[in-house]
């Protein structure tokens, strides 16, 4: 076969065969296929687009062109999550160890930040002596012994997709779904999961801003994992507003740290928990359905089964035995702490979340390159939700800064990223919106 016919045919809207569509994830992983032909067939997709079929072929190479890890070992459903990222989103760090509590396998690879969005490892590197990074034999061994564990990305997956995705983020072609379907399938594929719940997300700090693209993700990527034998469901959840009332890496750790204690949870934050681990226990037969393992998962934060799961995994991991009793004193703290006011006391009607989120940036919480080091100690807390009043002792949120300086450049991002207006105009968006299934 000839690459540069294969890109011509997907050029011209015609469907590739199972063989061609292999044959040129073969030539991603070990480069027979060059850069130029790789971006060519990247934007011939963008336009021309895959067929649900092509999609599942696209994936299920892009998987087998690496290590596909084995759970069969573990006498559990090994289950986890996909979110397409957002600001104050930390479910992760609550999801697995209830997960685990209520009977799972939890094997959560995840990733780091970039842009906007906060990545899950970074706030787990807030932890100190938190493995991030170990080796497959430790990983595998604290999933065994504590049901879950949250790490980067071990080994050798999906190394095409490494290569196609580095190629796409430089030639305009990141913003297809189905190429973007097959690179978050195939590194979950790899990940040897029974059960996959997606939050696609929508709204302001969302990747997609609007409803009917976010739609669009969620049902292709719901139909590609199926076809590839992997049971997912997916939930689109609103972004029009932080998730977490903290965004940043140690902030959010506190954070959720705090919701599997109980001691102060968010509204919204729990219910999209709740809703993915629900998802999730349906999907590995732990529960008659998606209700009752809401059930199960509400009973496993409320009766402290969570936190101590938590508590196991942080330690097994290198970090403090006693963490979840003194995560206080082990969290960076940022020598500046101020309250934003708004300039008008209100209602917050609505809130610009990507801003928020590159506050936290400017910061130094956040990166704009892959490889640049992120302060664990900044970001912002107390971040009034929509249709939260304002005024003169009510603040927009407080920033977390490393100087006066940029605690003002960050107020002033924060106080032009919200709203405040009258309650008459405060928009209803529920956390979650829809259930996408097969």
């Amino acid at each position: 076969m000839l690459p540069q016919e294969i890109i011509r045919k997907k050029r011209d809207g015609e469907t590739l065969s199972p063989d061609e569509i292999r044959f040129f994830v073969k030539g991603l992983a070990d480069e027979s296929i060059t850069e130029g032909q790789v971006a060519a067939f990247a934007m011939a997709v963008f336009f021309k687009g895959l067929t649900i079929d092509e999609r599942v072929t696209l994936t299920l190479g892009m998987r087998d062109s690496g290590d596909v890890l084995d759970w069969s070992e573990i006498n559990a459903p090994a289950l986890d999550k996909h979110s397409t990222g957002g600001v104050g989103d930390n479910v992760s760090l609550m999801l697995a160890s209830a997960l685990a509590a209520c009977g799972a396998a939890v094997p959560m690879i995840s990733g780091r930040g970039l842009g906007h969005t906060g990545g899950t490892l970074d706030k787990f590197d807030s932890i100190p002596g938190y493995q991030t990074q170990p080796d497959n034999a430790l990983f595998k061994k604290v999933v065994k012994e504590i049901g879950c564990a949250v790490i980067g990305q071990t080994g050798n997956l999906a190394p095409a997709d490494k290569r196609f995705y580095g190629i796409r983020d430089v030639t305009a072609t990141v913003e297809s779904i189905d190429l973007i379907t097959a690179s978050i399938l195939s590194k979950k594929l790899a990940a040897g999961l029974q059960g996959l719940v997606l939050d696609v997300k929508w709204g302001s700090g969302a990747f997609m801003a609007e409803l009917d693209d976010a739609r669009a993700l969620a049902k292709s990527l719901v139909k590609v994992a199926n076809g590839a034998g992997l049971k997912t469901t997916a939930l689109i959840t609103d972004m029009n507003e932080p998730l977490a009332s903290a965004a940043g890496n140690a902030v959010e750790m506190q954070n959720a740290v705090d919701f599997l204690k109980g001691t102060a949870v968010d509204n919204r934050l729990w219910d999209i928990t709740v809703a993915q681990g629900g998802e999730l226990l349906a999907s590995g037969g732990l529960a008659a359905g998606a209700k009752a393992g809401a059930d199960q998962m509400r009973e496993a934060f409320e009766s402290g089964r969570a936190a101590e799961t938590f508590a196991r995994m942080v330690a097994a991991l290198g970090g403090p035995a006693d963490f979840m009793e003194k995560a206080e004193l082990y969290l960076a703290k940022a020598p500046v702490q101020a309250p934003v006011y708004a300039d008008h006391e209100g209602v917050v009607t609505g809130i610009d979340t990507r801003a928020i989120g590159l506050a936290v940036v400017q910061l130094g919480g956040g990166r704009t390159a892959a490889d640049q080091a992120v302060d664990p100690a900044v970001g912002l807390t107390d971040l009034a939700g929509i249709g939260n009043s304002v005024d003169a002792d009510a603040p927009l949120a407080i920033v977390h800064a490393r100087s006066e300086a940029q605690a003002e450049d960050a107020a002033a991002m924060v106080r032009q990223a919200y709203r405040v207006g009258e309650a008459a105009h405060v928009p209803d968006h529920a956390a979650v919106v829809e259930r996408i299934a097969v």
